[in-house]
């Protein structure tokens, strides 16, 4: 079922967008059936889970780190994970730095942005992340690469409300990428989407949609 869910989901899949199996909560067997069947891109939310993922699964998986992440917590996946999705802060930024340059790695990250109608999300507000950047101390910053932005809709029926956010949140990349990162080929990253609304997302210019519960079922909490 897992193997016949994901060819459906890709299916889905105009050319230049990625898809994250969001495989928290799920166990070995699941990845492995999703793995067997093609998918090398998975994303997991708590630190500990992914360790143990990452130690007893292929090594050839891409994990994506794609909940929020404490500065405490940095130092255990720095080692592997492939992309940060959910950087709310500068100082989360400058540690992932840190423990990466002890790593000996260049991290990947995206900047995670505020766009929901809802206060249970994390992530800069428009302003905050221009003003981030705009300081300029993450340009000293070597052992990370700012490679795109990420965001959560609200969670909601009010399709037109989610069309919006993720809308305005392509406004804002390519103001972000014209502004900051305008000569960078790896700043085009846009990951918005999840199960309930990743055509939304697509329309609206997402390069990377996260997909869990469409794919392996209803998550086992």
């Amino acid at each position: 079922m897992i193997a016949e869910n994901l060819k459906q989901v890709l299916n889905e899949l105009p050319a230049g967008v990625r898809l994250v199996a969001v495989s928290k909560f799920h166990p070995n067997e699941a990845i492995e059936e999703a793995y067997r069947a093609g998918q090398r891109i998975f994303g997991e939310s708590k630190v500990q889970e992914m360790d143990a993922k990452h130690e007893s699964l292929p090594q050839d998986i891409e994990w994506h780190f794609i909940g929020h992440l404490q500065t405490n917590k940095v130092k255990y996946i720095v080692p592997y994970v492939a992309l940060i999705h959910g950087i709310d802060s500068y100082k989360l930024l400058a540690e992932v730095d840190k423990q990466a340059a002890k790593a000996n790695r260049t991290v990947r990250c995206l900047l995670q942005l505020y766009i929901a109608q809802e206060e249970t999300k994390f992530g800069f507000s428009f302003e905050e992340c221009r003003e981030m950047l705009q300081a300029g101390e993450w340009k000293n910053l070597h052992n990370v690469q700012i490679c795109g932005l990420m965001g959560m809709a609200s969670n909601t029926d009010n399709v037109e409300q989610i069309r919006k956010e993720f809308c305005s949140l392509h406004e804002f990349f390519e103001e972000v990428k014209s502004t900051w990162f305008a000569g960078s080929d790896s700043f085009k990253e846009l990951s918005m989407g999840m199960s309930h609304d990743y055509h939304e997302a697509i329309a609206a210019g997402s390069t990377l949609v996260r997909v869990g519960s469409k794919i392996f079922g209803e998550r086992n909490y």
